[in-house]
């Protein structure tokens, strides 16, 4: 047996599993969410129960800011903590969908216009994407594309 065949046993394998899987058919609907990455996302998320709210989930993420305080000044940062799977599905998935979806490049592009860097507004699309996820597998609904240009605003 090849290298290459058995890879692609493997992720038929995956596919099945996640097929198998309650929200395997609500997490790969989203835009950028292959086969791989709703699996390593479900093996990492575990239950939708442990994040009562998009922030929680964002924040298990390391995708949520952080509040850094030092006397009078307040700011925010970037979080270090937090799953660094669930932060590798979230950019992975922004990445492969600002190439693949319209709605993500125009958010995408909307935050490049507002001054953002490509890893702030990068960041700011896995935020978006992660609220949106959570929306879906709250409703358990799968992700179907809006028919107004309102929704990308």
């Amino acid at each position: 047996m090849t290298i290459g065949t058995r890879l692609t046993e493997v992720e038929n394998q995956i596919a099945q599993a996640i097929d198998a899987h309650p929200d395997g058919a609500i997490v790969r609907s989203l835009p950028g969410m292959g086969t791989t990455l709703a699996a390593e996302f479900l093996a990492a998320a575990g239950g939708l129960e442990r994040f009562p709210t998009p922030g929680a989930l964002a924040s298990a993420a390391g995708l949520a800011p952080v509040l850094q305080q030092s006397g009078k000044m307040n700011y925010q940062r970037r979080s270090y903590a937090g799953n660094r799977a669930l932060k590798r599905v979230f950019y992975q998935s922004s990445f492969c969908a600002l190439q693949h979806d319209e709605l993500s490049r125009t958010f995408y592009d909307r935050k490049r216009k507002e001054g953002k860097r490509h890893h702030q507004a990068l960041i700011a699309l896995a935020r978006r994407r992660i609220n949106v996820l959570h929306a879906m597998l709250r409703t358990r609904t799968e992700f179907h594309r809006p028919t107004t240009g309102a929704a990308a605003a």
